[in-house]
């Protein structure tokens, strides 16, 4: 009884009584198809016609076989039960299962490694710091004394416009802006309403967002306390939050983290300091980030505990409180820093950087 070869490139019929080691012609490779080529892994032919590819002899003699070959699929259904997983990347995990995973914002925060740059130390060489640490003197006026303010002086808080015009000056409502300004991309907008822009004189004409007194003459405490400008970037590894004050002092400035939270303290020019709490949008590893003191900045390289891209620097839902004297009344909290404060060299003057 005649059978059928099912060796690829045979296809002939035998007798199995006269089979013999030499009475079929075969491919014992596989099939290859790549760039309009076809032809066979075990002999050098190849053609562009895939009638010409079928009609290819076999390029070694063997036994005929009545047996069919595993197909692909077949052949590599075996291995699947052991999977390999040495190459596998695992799935971007969902904002809800971070979430879920987040660390509590109430674990103790500790220090981050400071490093000083030799240009620092060099500026600070030439500085006598000693003054940074004597006390401030008292007796200045407070906010609203009659007697120390004149026709004509401009409110103090940022974003209101309002001048002292006499007694009735100090009974009016206050519109200004609790929190600092922000220049990131090109866009220009107050950190406490978000309203962005990317003209210079239209931010500066923003109405604030809060309402409060006026401030006609600047309080001892405010003088101390800053807004410096801010700004971030982020790798796939590590994010990094910049505070732009010039000449930050090592031994009186605190930089301080937990897996969810930093704390920024940065005493600069003398008796300038620059503070605030922020509520991290992701999940950082503490013992791998640091703090960078420069000349005219502070660079602080939050090293991410997953290869994840963060959406923000801080949680939506937060608001990240500076630590400063208590606000004044009816005023609401910004995003990053509080209370109308003085404009520091590093804030508002950044307009020659623009365009």
């Amino acid at each position: 009884m005649a059978l059928l070869c099912y060796r690829k490139g045979c296809g002939q019929s035998f007798d199995p009584e006269e089979n013999n080691q030499d009475a079929c012609l075969h491919h014992p490779g596989f099939p290859i198809f790549h760039d309009a080529l076809k032809g066979w892994s075990c002999c050098k032919k190849r053609t562009t016609d895939f009638s010409e590819f079928l009609s290819i002899k076999g390029c070694t003699k063997g036994y005929h076989s009545h047996e069919k070959p595993l197909e692909p699929e077949e052949a590599s259904a075996q291995p699947k039960n052991k999977p390999c997983t040495a190459d596998l990347v695992p799935e971007p995990k969902s904002a809800e299962v971070l979430q879920r995973e987040r660390p509590s914002s109430d674990e103790p925060k500790q220090p981050l490694l400071v490093k000083v740059s030799q240009a620092l130390q060099q500026v600070l060489e030439k500085l006598d710091i000693s003054t940074a640490m004597q006390p401030a003197p008292h007796g200045l006026p407070s906010p609203g004394g009659g007697s120390e303010t004149s026709t004509g002086t401009a409110c103090k808080n940022a974003g209101c416009h309002a001048t002292f015009q006499g007694e009735e000056s100090k009974t009016e409502t206050c519109l200004f802006h609790t929190g600092v300004p922000v220049f990131h991309e090109g866009m220009k907008y107050w950190s406490c309403c978000g309203i962005k822009t990317t003209d210079f004189a239209a931010f500066l004409e923003q109405k604030g967002c809060s309402r409060g007194k006026h401030t006609w003459v600047t309080r001892q405490e405010d003088k101390k306390l800053v807004s410096c400008r801010q700004d971030w970037h982020q790798t796939s590894s590590q994010v990094v939050v910049t505070v732009y004050a010039r000449t930050p002092l090592p031994q009186l400035s605190s930089i301080k983290a937990n897996r969810t939270g930093l704390d920024i303290r940065v005493t600069f020019e003398g008796e300038k300091f620059f503070q605030a709490q922020l509520d991290l949008w992701g999940v950082i590893n503490v013992e791998k980030s640091f703090a960078s003191l420069l000349p005219s900045k502070v660079e602080i390289a939050l090293k991410k505990a997953s290869p994840v891209a963060w959406a923000r620097l801080e949680q939506p839902e937060s608001q990240a409180e500076a630590l400063q004297p208590p606000p004044r009344e009816e005023a609401t909290r910004g995003s990053f820093l509080e209370g109308p404060l003085e404009e520091s060299d590093d804030s508002l003057d950044w307009s020659e950087d623009e365009d």
